[in-house]
């Protein structure tokens, strides 16, 4: 007979992927909410470095679960493209709104409890110990409290606790890099409603993009994502984001907060025994850094997992990686683990920055995607096809890249 725990469920994280992972289980198994715990050693509202961005898989998660964007946003229904003197617009077929993580997340909190759930913030997991002859995960909070349950939910981001203990992932993280600044008057006129991704600095290093999204009050969301397929230190990464905004007139008033992200692997160990991760401490998109959307969908797969495990008593989540991997979060998420290998690659990223500035196809399926009409996943003869183009249009295309770009700026803002 299995012993008696405090809890069948404790999810450590109050995040999109812990919030989403709680709604589910409850949605699912109303009867389950006085027995799941949420975690999270933040008090909300918090800050959360993050570029903000809520694509349309985004908006379907939160419908599917139910929950709703009640905090400010700026609707982008138009993406900039640049490097050097080229840039492109593209245009999404549902806008993409940019929040700030501070009151999104604390707003997603307060919709949890309201559906029951109860979420202890200021008391993180401290430490935890699987004992498996008696079924259980012993944890110990930050607050010294000590619980028992079935299950720990691993939602507590890129430092997650259950993460270290599955040994995901060896691999140097991503590294990213994010401040909120003051709008410079030409880009709150030219640039309302439009997200610019700058790929300009990969010429000097970055394995990477800046971006810069507009957020409520005139301000801007500016960062950086690098990939170490080459090696920058992170004061090396601030010194390129710097640079890169001068020529849009920002400057950074302090330094920017950066932050390590796991980037997702289909075949890595998120689960084991009575453990599952979810969200950033499973792993986020390598080619973009998105994890909001990331998040919001995985909750449901690993609720699904949970509410099967507590009907059968079976709590090894053997299946748990390869549902992820099936579902179109991990199809997304594995196709753009290649997309980001080519694109991120030490050399050679000119061959594919060149595609995704020139060939509109390809612009247009991303938008697509970005915008939840399209997986991607799914299309793969489409990309090859834009492939085989590529291979005979590439030397002109990546020609192209260096020449001045008539009635373009090196700004990008024309």
């Amino acid at each position: 007979m299995a012993a008696p725990v405090d809890r069948d469920v404790v999810v450590a994280g109050a995040g999109p992927a812990g919030i989403a992972t709680a709604v589910a289980l409850c949605a699912r198994e109303p009867a389950l909410a006085p027995r799941l715990l949420v975690l999270d050693k933040a008090s909300f509202p918090r800050d959360k470095p993050c570029g903000g961005g809520l694509t349309g898989h985004a908006h379907a998660a939160l419908a599917t679960l139910g929950l709703a964007i009640r905090v400010p946003r700026v609707a982008c229904g138009q993406g900039r493209i640049v490097y050097g003197h080229r840039s492109g617009d593209v245009t999404l077929g549902r806008p993409v709104d940019v929040v700030r993580r501070r009151e999104f997340d604390a707003d997603l909190v307060e919709q949890a409890r309201v559906r029951g759930v109860e979420i202890a913030t200021g008391e993180g997991l401290a430490s935890f110990e699987v004992d498996a002859r008696a079924g259980l995960v012993r944890i110990a909070t930050s607050a010294g409290r000590r619980l028992t349950a079935r299950v720990l939910v691993g939602a507590d981001g890129a430092g997650s606790r259950v993460r270290r203990a599955l040994a995901v992932d060896d691999r140097p993280p991503l590294r990213l890099f994010q401040a909120e600044v003051d709008a410079p008057a030409q880009l709150s006129d030219l640039h309302a409603g439009r997200m610019i991704y700058d790929f300009s600095p990969m010429a000097r290093g970055l394995r990477g993009y800046l971006w810069l999204f507009p957020v409520p009050g005139g301000r801007l969301n500016v960062g950086a994502m690098h990939t170490p397929t080459r090696k920058l230190s992170g004061a090396a990464i601030e010194a390129l984001l710097r640079e890169g905004l001068r020529p849009y007139g920002v400057t950074l008033p302090r330094g920017a907060r950066g932050w390590p992200a796991w980037r997702y692997r289909a075949t890595a160990r998120i689960a084991a025994p009575h453990l599952l991760c979810v969200g950033d401490a499973a792993g986020i998109d390598a080619l973009t850094g998105e994890g909001i959307a990331v998040g919001l969908e995985q909750g449901p797969i690993a609720a699904a997992a949970i509410a099967a495990a507590l009907r059968s008593r079976d709590f090894g989540f053997a299946g748990y990686g390869t549902a992820v991997a099936r579902a179109v979060v991990g199809r997304e998420l594995k196709l753009d683990n290649r997309l980001a290998a080519l694109l991120y690659a030490p050399r050679g990223y000119r061959l594919w920055l060149s595609l995704m500035l020139f060939d509109r196809r390809v612009q247009a399926l991303y938008a697509a995607r970005v915008s939840g009409s399209e997986v991607l996943a799914d299309r793969k003869r489409a990309l090859l096809g834009a492939l085989g183009r590529h291979a005979f249009s590439a030397p002109l295309r990546i020609a192209k890249l260096d020449r001045p770009n008539r009635g373009s700026q090196a700004t990008g803002l024309a």
